[in-house]
């Protein structure tokens, strides 16, 4: 059963990936950019990455989740991974993913970011914590939901609705205090999918990063 707290937490796994593999994986993903010509129509824009890429990161999920577990301890596997791609003036504005179905097995408890390159200026991850009621809806977990029943959750908040949109303008108004990362290379950040999150402005230079959801096992 999945705890509320997990889903508000933050961890991180330095070494995430070793040197050669992601050197690897660089070279990988290259080849495949360039073979499709892929780019981003806006900076929360995605792509799946190939097999043999996945294969890669799949292999630091395993080697990661001992670690995981001491904070996460439902999380049991991961989605696969899409590749973000942000080039100065992008940014990924204050949003939050929520729990859309409480009575869903498995369910996500949260998301890891893997950081392969850091711009040269902004472009910082970071999550948001607030104590004010509006971030939080009236919906609790029933005695068929992955989670303890009575378990609140929290307003989706989407990215993709622009400024105009109701809970954009709720979550704005909302006090909130920003915690910005800056790990070490090679660090995934591992953040609860009911928590404020977005990237910072890229200011210079390039951020490349892969993102995936980790799943509860029932």
């Amino acid at each position: 059963m999945i705890h509320m707290t997990e889903t508000l937490a933050v961890q991180t796994v330095e070494g995430f990936l070793t040197p050669d593999e992601t050197e690897r994986l660089t070279k990988l993903l290259d080849e495949h950019l360039a073979a499709t010509g892929w780019r981003p129509a806006r900076p929360s824009d995605g792509l799946v990455v190939p097999g043999e890429v996945q294969e890669i990161l799949a292999a630091g999920v395993e080697r990661a989740l001992p670690a995981v577990r001491r904070v996460f301890p439902s999380v049991a596997t991961a989605t696969p991974w899409d590749y973000h791609d942000l080039g100065p003036g992008d940014s990924i504005e204050p949003h939050l993913h929520g729990i859309g179905e409480p009575d869903k097995r498995p369910q996500r408890v949260a998301r890891v970011a893997f950081h392969l390159q850091e711009a040269d200026q902004g472009g910082a991850f970071y999550v948001e914590t607030a104590s004010s009621e509006a971030l939080w809806t009236d919906r609790t977990a029933g005695s068929g939901s992955a989670f303890p029943p009575g378990t609140r959750f929290a307003r989706e908040i989407s990215h993709h609705g622009g400024p105009e949109a109701g809970a954009a303008v709720a979550l704005a108004r909302v006090p909130r205090t920003r915690w910005t990362s800056a790990p070490p290379a090679r660090t995934a950040v591992v953040y609860g999918a009911q928590l404020v999150h977005g990237v910072e402005t890229v200011r210079a230079g390039r951020l490349r990063k892969l993102i995936t959801n980790l799943l509860s096992d029932g």
